[in-house]
């Protein structure tokens, strides 16, 4: 492949794949251009990635709709380094004849490990009591114990049936919900599927796995928190538009729900004045679910520039 060939990552996460090999495994085929920051406007990112063959695009913040795709004549393949590719207008790339890519099951384990960290931290309270001691308070009586319990999970993809593992392997009895049931789906993870309302209804954890759709967006909205046992417990590591916010919001402050585990929102990073942010009973992170702890170590000098280039 000829060496003006251009394979571009225009933001964020940049650095860190920086620091990495997989990026001069890419050289030979052409040149790899790294920015260490996100773009902020729609000009920026089309600058960015006007004259490049490939895009890879690590996180889903920054977006790629039809408009701007359309002002790509040279983008043939964009990538995810991940699961989702909510953030690409699937219908243009596919009229542009882009191909998608996406890494579907390398994150499971990761994740699903992070949504039950959440289920714990929230069920014995772990930031409120933290923040208690640090601030002079000593009580107790707030956790909630969790074996025997019932974890509903919502999707039954590969972070979704790890989960399901995980749920079991500390004692929780388990079910599913999914757009596909079938026998051998359920015999294939070992789990019963349950209509939504009905997994709902009936777990003490409700945990979300899905990716984000048409078809997911809103998904948990104010009447599904309704139908949730009082006292249960939201978990979130998919994305935040599946789950209304404000309504979810108002259920943890009307004491209707336990707490929630929350790594994705509606809007990242948050504004100040999100709803979830007021909550007391819940337990946020900054959607680092699919993150592992990387290698230190990278020069001031390099982090100074605003693009890598490796060819």
């Amino acid at each position: 492949m000829s060496s003006s060939v251009r394979i571009a990552h225009p933001g964020r996460r940049s650095a860190a794949i920086a620091r990495f090999a997989a990026p001069r495994r890419l050289a030979p085929y052409g040149e790899v251009l790294l920015w260490r920051d996100r773009p902020l406007t729609d000009d920026e990112k089309i600058r960015r990635v006007r004259d490049a063959v490939c895009l890879i695009n690590s996180r889903s913040a920054v977006k790629w709709p039809g408009a701007i795709l359309r002002q790509l004549p040279n983008m043939k393949m964009i990538t995810v380094c991940g699961i989702g590719t909510d953030s690409i207008d699937l219908a243009a790339a596919g009229e542009l004849g882009m191909v998608v890519c996406n890494i579907p099951g390398q994150t499971a384990p990761i994740v699903a490990e992070h949504a039950l960290a959440l289920m714990f931290a929230v069920a014995r309270q772990a930031w409120f009591q933290t923040n208690l001691v640090k601030t002079g308070g000593w009580k107790t009586g707030f956790n909630r114990y969790l074996r025997g319990k019932t974890l509903g999970v919502i999707g039954a993809g590969p972070i979704g049936v790890e989960m399901l593992r995980l749920g079991r392997a500390v004692g929780l009895r388990v079910q599913a919900w999914t757009f596909h049931p079938t026998p051998e789906r359920a015999r294939a993870s070992d789990v019963p599927f349950a209509p939504l309302g009905e997994l709902l209804q009936t777990s003490d954890v409700v945990s979300v796995h899905v990716k984000l759709t048409e078809a997911t967006r809103g998904l948990i909205g104010r009447r599904e928190l309704a139908l949730m046992k009082r006292g249960a417990i939201l978990v979130n590591t998919a994305r935040g538009a599946i789950v209304d916010n404000a309504a979810l919001a108002e259920a943890l402050n009307a004491g209707h729900l336990a707490g929630a585990g929350i790594d994705v929102f509606d809007l990242e990073p948050p504004p100040p004045d999100h709803p979830l942010l007021r909550c007391e009973q819940v337990v946020l992170t900054p959607h680092v679910a699919d993150q592992k702890r990387r290698r230190h170590g990278d020069s001031q000098s390099r982090r100074r520039r605003e693009c890598d280039c490796i060819s």
